[in-house]
């Protein structure tokens, strides 16, 4: 008994990957320069397309200046390439947030994206508009694992509401 739960335990352990939704943010330098000031959106939320126009756009970064010095640019640029949703189809949210998207459009946001709006539409607007919530780009609010690239109904918990059942 104690070898099949050990072999249980292994085999479990080595498809850790694949329970993920989206791999988390595990680079100290997009922690420090992009997580600092909002939530730090996991790279498989958006497409390369995405990603490199919001990283050539960082002097006007949704009404801030985000500006880097070009070494943290580059790195930065090279870390969120490589982890873009179009580059991680083994997570099971960044492959459905690709093959959402329609081809030759430019998504400039997360809330954008056919997947992400399929995904909230049945949520009434209060939900999204009150004061602990603010707006959809505001994943935390409700999904509680999303740091840890887990986003599924287990961790949903809607303030004011409770956990979100559809």
């Amino acid at each position: 008994m104690k070898i099949l739960m050990l072999i249980f335990a292994l085999v479990f352990s080595l498809n850790a990957k694949e329970r993920l939704e989206i791999k988390p943010v595990d680079n100290q330098l997009y922690k420090k320069e992009c997580a600092s000031c909002h939530f730090g959106y996991a790279p498989g939320l958006l497409p390369q397309k995405s990603w490199e126009h919001i990283m050539a756009n960082l002097q006007n970064h949704y009404g801030s200046d985000a500006s880097l010095d070009e070494s943290e640019h580059k790195d930065l640029l090279e870390y969120i390439l490589a982890n873009s949703s179009d580059k991680a189809m083994e997570y099971k949210r960044s492959a459905k947030i690709t093959k959402s998207l329609q081809s030759g459009v430019l998504y400039e946001s997360i809330t954008q994206i056919p997947y992400h709006i399929k995904k909230h539409k049945n949520l009434e607007k209060w939900m999204i508009t009150q004061k602990e919530v603010k707006s959809l780009s505001n994943c935390i609010a409700c999904h509680k694992k999303a740091e840890q690239g887990i986003y599924g109904k287990k961790s949903i918990e809607i303030p004011n509401y409770g956990a979100w059942r559809d």
